[in-house]
C-alpha cells in the first residue's frame, strides 16, 4: 500500500507534464487522474487501520492516510472530475488542464501530510497553480485578482514558515506531533498561515473577491476543494492535541457566523456563495471529529452551486427575481440549495445532524444561528421564479440561451448531485423522526425570515475589510489574538 500511495501522489504531477507534451489527450488524462483518486479514496476508506509512511527519519517528513483523509480525497476526486467534464466541450487549452492536474495533486498531498515542511511545499504549489488558473483568461481584472491572491498567500506562508522553523528548533522535527511542547509563538504563526489559506474568520476575507471573480469552473475548484487544504491540517492538529481543539472549535463558530452574516445580505450570487463558503468552513472546524464528512458534502454542493451560478442569466438577485430561469436549471439549483440548507434525503442533512451531535454546549446557540442564516441565504435561490413554458415566440431568446448550456454541465450535475445522494451511506442513521424535525423547523423559519425581513432589505455591505492592506493588517491582529489564546489555553492546561 505504501508504493501505491507514493505512485498515486506522484501521478497528477506526471500527468500535468504529459498533458503539456500531448495536448490532444488533455481532458482524458485529467479525467483519468480524478478517477484514480476516486478509486484510491474508496480503498483508503476500507482500510482497517491508518497507513503511516516515514520518508525522512530525523526531519519527521512523513505521511498518514486514514479515514479523515479519505473524505477529503474523495471530495477532490469528484469535484475535479465534475469540473473536467464541465469544461469538456469548451475551448480550454492544455495549459488549463495541466494546472488542474497540478492543483489536484498538490491538494491531495495536503490531505496526507503529517509534517509541516511537506505541507508547506504542497501549499505553495497550490498557490502557484491556483494563481495560474485564476489569471487564465489573461484579462487585466483576472491577473489583478490572481496576483492579489498570490501576494496574500505568500505573506501567510511566510508567517507559517517562521512557525515551522521555531517548531523544528524545539524538537528537531517537523512532525505534527511536535506541536505538543512547542513554543506558543510557533503554533500561533503556523495557525495564522493555515487560517489565511483556509479562508477562516477575518483573515479569510480575501476569499469573496477571489472566488466570485474567477471563471466558473475555477470558482468551483477553489470553493470545493482548494480552501480545504488549509482547513484539513487544522482538523488534524485539533484531533492530535486536546489543548488545540477548543481553539479550532471557537474559530469554527466565529467563522460560521461571520460568513453567514454577510451571505444573508449579499445581492450578488457568486459573492453570496463565496461568503457562504467561509461560513461552511466554520461548520467543518466546529466539530473536528466529523469534519471530514461535512467537508465532503460541502465540497460537492458548493461546486455544483458555482457551476449553476455560471449559467444563470444574471449575477444580481434582484434581476433574477424578474427574469425566470429555465425549469431544469431551477430544479438542480433547488436540489443543491436544499442539501446545503440541511433538507432530508440529501447528505447535507446527515452532515448537519452528525455535526450538531458533536458540538460542545457553548457552541450550540452560535451554530443554530448559522444554520438559520444558511436557510435564509439559500431561500434567495429556492424562490427564484422559473420558466413555465417556452412555446411563446417571446421566449426564443431563452431557448437560445438554453442551447448554450452544454451537456458537460448536466453530466457535472449528475456527478455532484448524485454524490450528495450517495453520500447518505456514510451516516444513514441520521434518518430518525427526532433528527428530522429540527432541520425542517430551521428551514421553515429561515424561509419566513427571508420573505418577511431579508427580501425587503437593501443594505449595502462594506468592503473595507476585503482591501489588500486591511487583510495584511488583520493578519497581525489575529496573530496577537492567537498567541494570547494559545498561551492562556496551555497555561490553564498545565
Amino acid at each position: 500500500m505504501t508504493n501505491v500511495t507514493i505512485a498515486w501522489l506522484i501521478l497528477p504531477f506526471l500527468i500535468g507534464f504529459v498533458v503539456y507534451l500531448v495536448p490532444k489527450l488533455d481532458r482524458i488524462l485529467a479525467l483519468g487522474m480524478a478517477l484514480v483518486s476516486l478509486a484510491y479514496a474508496v480503498q483508503i476508506f476500507l482500510l482497517a487501520s491508518p497507513l503511516n509512511i516515514q520518508l525522512l527519519d530525523s526531519f519527521g517528513v512523513s505521511l498518514i492516510v486514514d479515514r479523515l483523509s479519505s473524505f477529503f480525497i474523495l471530495t477532490n476526486a469528484l469535484v475535479t472530475a465534475a469540473v473536467v467534464i464541465y469544461c469538456w466541450q469548451t475551448e480550454k487549452t492544455a495549459f488549463f488542464y495541466m494546472q488542474i492536474a497540478m492543483l489536484h495533486g498538490s491538494v491531495n498531498a495536503t490531505f496526507i501530510c503529517a509534517d509541516f515542511i511537506s505541507l508547506y511545499v504542497a501549499l505553495e504549489v497550490i498557490s502557484i497553480a491556483a494563481f495560474l488558473l485564476i489569471a487564465y483568461p489573461r484579462t487585466d481584472r483576472s491577473i489583478w485578482v490572481g496576483l492579489r491572491y498570490l501576494f496574500i498567500s505568500n505573506v501567510a506562508m511566510l508567517f507559517y514558515l517562521m512557525g515551522a522553523i521555531l517548531l523544528y528548533q524545539a524538537h528537531h522535527s517537523f512532525n505534527y506531533a511536535g506541536l505538543r511542547g512547542s513554543p506558543t509563538e510557533a503554533i500561533a504563526l503556523i495557525f495564522l498561515g493555515l487560517l489565511v489559506k483556509g479562508g477562516i474568520f477575518i483573515p479569510g476575507l480575501w476569499l469573496p473577491l477571489t472566488h466570485s471573480e474567477s471563471e466558473t469552473p475555477v470558482s468551483a475548484m477553489l470553493s470545493g476543494v482548494v480552501v480545504k487544504a488549509g482547513v484539513f491540517p487544522l482538523l488534524r492538529c485539533a484531533l492530535l492535541l486536546e489543548e488545540i481543539d477548543p481553539i479550532v472549535r471557537l474559530f469554527g463558530v466565529c467563522t460560521a457566523l461571520l460568513g453567514v452574516g454577510f451571505a444573508v445580505l449579499e445581492k450578488d450570487t457568486k459573492r453570496m456563495l463565496a461568503f457562504h463558503t467561509i461560513s461552511q468552513l466554520g461548520f467543518v472546524l466546529a466539530a473536528p471529529v466529523v469534519g471530514g464528512f461535512y467537508a465532503l458534502t460541502h465540497g460537492l454542493v458548493k461546486s455544483a452551486l458555482f457551476l449553476i451560478a455560471g449559467v444563470l442569466p444574471s449575477r444580481n438577485f434582484k434581476q433574477l427575481q424578474h427574469q425566470p430561469i429555465d425549469s431544469k436549471i431551477w430544479v438542480v439549483l433547488v436540489i443543491a440549495s436544499f442539501s446545503i440548507s440541511g433538507f432530508p434525503l440529501l447528505s447535507g442533512f446527515g452532515a448537519k445532524v452528525l455535526s450538531s451531535k458533536n458540538f460542545l454546549p457553548w457552541q450550540i446557540i452560535g451554530m443554530n444561528i448559522a444554520a438559520l442564516g444558511t436557510a435564509i441565504s439559500f431561500a434567495k435561490f429556492i424562490f427564484l421564479p422559473r420558466q413555465k413554458s417556452i412555446l411563446n415566440r417571446d421566449e426564443i431568446v431563452k431557448q437560445d440561451e438554453k442551447k448554450k448550456i452544454q451537456s458537460g454541465f448536466w453530466w457535472a450535475m449528475v456527478i455532484l448531485l448524485g454524490g450528495l445522494v450517495g453520500a447518505n451511506i456514510f451516516y444513514y442513521q441520521a434518518y430518525t423522526l427526532q433528527n428530522t424535525i429540527k432541520p425542517l423547523i430551521t428551514i421553515i423559519l429561515g424561509w419566513l425570515a427571508y420573505f418577511f425581513i431579508f427580501k425587503k432589505l437593501a443594505i449595502k455591505l462594506p468592503r473595507n475589510f476585503e482591501k489588500f492592506d486591511s487583510l495584511i493588517g488583520t493578519m497581525s491582529l489575529i496573530l496577537i489574538l492567537l498567541f494570547w489564546m494559545l498561551w492562556a489555553q496551555f497555561q490553564f492546561s498545565t
